[in-house]
Parts: structure tokens; C-alpha cells; sequence
């Protein structure tokens, strides 16, 4: 993936920035990565159920294989964790290419450069394959994607967003984070950042407010509908 430009805008807005998750928060991949995920786990003699392993989905690779292991009560070494990492990327690979963006994604986006309110994209995911999303997204190539490779940890820890606010000039404070897991609110919290939850990725409402969301939404549609809530105001 091309090296993205650094946001040139500085943080004198009253309006905050807004740092996405990808996967089930712009993007419709969430079960696609659960299936890959289910796959891996079976070919190397592992069985969990799918519902299991959706509750993990937005957690690092390592941390997600550390956890899977743990439900099923085994201890996963550091190789076979890597060699589940690669077999999911593997996998994930053959479904890739069907993912779409969720409902409003793009017009979400396109919304907000049209009036001028700062956003990036924080992924616990790698670049590859991501350009086709990204074009389906209508993503402008100044937008920073800060992914699980530029950080040293990923959610539930703060580092991705703390990256992306960074990468916008902005203080983590006046950004909101927008996700779909608790995961995901999680790390806002302990980034000192408000969050808001979509359902678009599977979790409850109250799942969502109690990792703190202070709004919830269903996908990027509706958050569209409401940015009025969330501290945006438009054009007209």
C-alpha cells in the first residue's frame, strides 16, 4: 500500500476528529474474518465454536490467538500463534475480495472532507489487500491509515489511536473514536478519548455503552444521520 500523507490541518477546531476502526465499523468483514479465523484453528487440530470466536474479533492477532487458546484450555506456544496468524491471513485471503463497505461508509466519509472535519483510519489489520476497500470507501490519499505493523500494540491497548490522532496534529482529548467491538472503546478509554459503537459488527448496545460508548449507533448510515449528536455541524 502506497505511504499515505500526514494531515496538514491543524487542531484549532471545536469539532473533533474522528479515528475509525475498519473492520466491521466502515467495512463489512467481521464473520469473513471469524470464518477464517474458525478454518485456521481446524486445520491445526483446534476446534471452537464460531460465536466464541466472534467475541475476540478486533483484539490483536497475538492476543486474539492467546485468548482463543484459552477458551478452548490449552496453552498456545509462540510458534503455533504465528503459524494461526499466517493461516488466517492465508485464508482470509480467498474472502477478501468479496468485502464490502458497510451501509453509508462512503457517504460518511465523503461528508466529512466535504466539510472539513478530520479523520483517520486505526486497524488492528496489515495493508495488504486493503487498496480495493479503500477505493470502494472513496478514500482520499491524504487520510492516515495507521495499522497493527506501525505500532507496538494493538487494541485493547491505545496505541493505534493515540498513532492516528498523532498522525491528524490533534490532541487524543478532542478525538472521538468510532468502532464496532468493545475492544475497540476499550482502548478509546484508555486513550482519554471519547467512543462511539456501532452494531455493525455484531456486539449488543449495552455490551457497547458498558465498555463505554457514549452513543451507539447501527452502522455508518445512521452515525451519518446523527452526527449532530456527536458535535458536527453542517454546511447548510
Amino acid at each position: 500500500m502506497p505511504q499515505r500523507k500526514r494531515a496538514s490541518i491543524g487542531d484549532s477546531s471545536h469539532t473533533p476528529a474522528f479515528l475509525f476502526d475498519l473492520d466491521g465499523t466502515l467495512i463489512d468483514s467481521v464473520y469473513q474474518h471469524v470464518i477464517a479465523w474458525r478454518e485456521a484453528l481446524e486445520e491445526t487440530g483446534l476446534s471452537l465454536a464460531v460465536w466464541r470466536i466472534h467475541r475476540r474479533i478486533g483484539m490483536s492477532g497475538g492476543l486474539l490467538v492467546q485468548a482463543l487458546g484459552r477458551e478452548i484450555g490449552r496453552k498456545i506456544t509462540k510458534k503455533q500463534a504465528q503459524e494461526l496468524q499466517d493461516r488466517h491471513a492465508e485464508v482470509f485471503k480467498r474472502y477478501r475480495g468479496k468485502i464490502e463497505p458497510l451501509p453509508g461508509a462512503p457517504e460518511l466519509l465523503a461528508y466529512l472532507s466535504k466539510v472539513n472535519v478530520l479523520y483517520a483510519i486505526a486497524t488492528s489489520g496489515t495493508p495488504e489487500g486493503t487498496d480495493k476497500v479503500f477505493q470502494a470507501l472513496g478514500l482520499r490519499p491524504e487520510i492516515p491509515v495507521i495499522t497493527r505493523r506501525q505500532v507496538e500494540r494493538a487494541k485493547p491497548d491505545p496505541d493505534l489511536f493515540l498513532a492516528a490522532a498523532a498522525s491528524l496534529n490533534v490532541s487524543i482529548a478532542k478525538a472521538v473514536v468510532v468502532g464496532d467491538s468493545v475492544w475497540d472503546l476499550l482502548a478509546a478509554r484508555r486513550a482519554g478519548c471519547l467512543g462511539i459503537g456501532l452494531l455493525s459488527g455484531g456486539y449488543g448496545r449495552e455490551e457497547l455503552q458498558e465498555a463505554g460508548a457514549y452513543r451507539v449507533y447501527q452502522d455508518p448510515a445512521d452515525l451519518l444521520l446523527h452526527l449532530d449528536e456527536v458535535g458536527v455541524r453542517g454546511t447548510d
